[in-house]
């Protein structure tokens, strides 16, 4: 248990650390992107290097051996489709749109091949990190302290925390609400698939489609 903790500690302020560096405390600096990309990198190391010199167990590519994918597919078009009816109803009057594309002007989104790409990079590598660490690492240290429904909301808890301080700066408080309920509802149905099934994919194909409607929205307010 006392190892499980000290991993926890170790990897969970990782993710807050990177964004409040280098979106708040060192922003447009060297100093800033170099924590930012550290904290990835640690994200992804650590897990790997615990489980070597520490579990001492094999890494494995969390084969989906009990399958979920139909689950998956399902939760995925479900959050989808209450993401689109909420952007349709009300997304639209609550989201800044100059703001925004004047954000992602900043930052070099507003070219529609570097959105693309970005877009691809989220959906195809960062989400599949996303799972290793929050659902596969994350949870299982979790399970060795807690019941497992306390390991899901830890686990969607933390998952949740830094993506508040990074939604601030691109949109209103009541934005950012709503996106931390729905972030928090999807992690936690993503970390009760892990348990479930045993397996980050099923999970992640869920994530991805979700990742997919919310870029996709997001390409229509910058571009169209």
């Amino acid at each position: 248990m006392k190892k499980s903790i000290l991993a926890l500690l170790l990897l969970v302020p990782a993710p807050t650390v990177g964004v409040l560096a280098g979106m708040y405390w060192f922003p447009n600096s060297k100093l800033g992107s170099t924590i930012f990309i550290a904290s990835k990198i640690w994200l992804f190391l650590f897990p790997v290097v615990w489980l070597k010199l520490v579990d001492k167990k094999k890494f494995s590519l969390s084969r989906p051996r009990k399958g979920g994918f139909l689950v998956g597919l399902i939760t995925g078009l479900a959050i989808t489709g209450f993401i689109l009816l909420l952007y349709n109803t009300v997304g639209t009057t609550l989201i800044d749109k100059e703001f925004l594309i004047e954000k992602m002007t900043e930052i070099g989104l507003n070219s529609l091949p570097v959105y693309i790409g970005g877009s691809l990079y989220w959906i195809l590598v960062n989400s599949v990190l996303e799972e290793y660490v929050w659902r596969w690492f994350c949870v299982e240290k979790a399970e060795n302290v807690m019941h497992s429904v306390g390991a899901i909301l830890f686990a969607a808890f933390f998952f949740t925390f830094h993506h508040i301080f990074a939604m601030h700066l691109y949109f209103s408080n009541l934005v950012v609400v709503v996106g931390s309920v729905g972030i928090f509802i999807g992690a936690a149905l993503w970390s009760f698939m892990y348990i479930k099934y045993r397996s980050i994919w099923p999970g992640y194909l869920s994530h991805a489609i979700v990742d997919l409607c919310v870029f996709g929205i997001g390409a229509a307010i910058i571009f169209w």
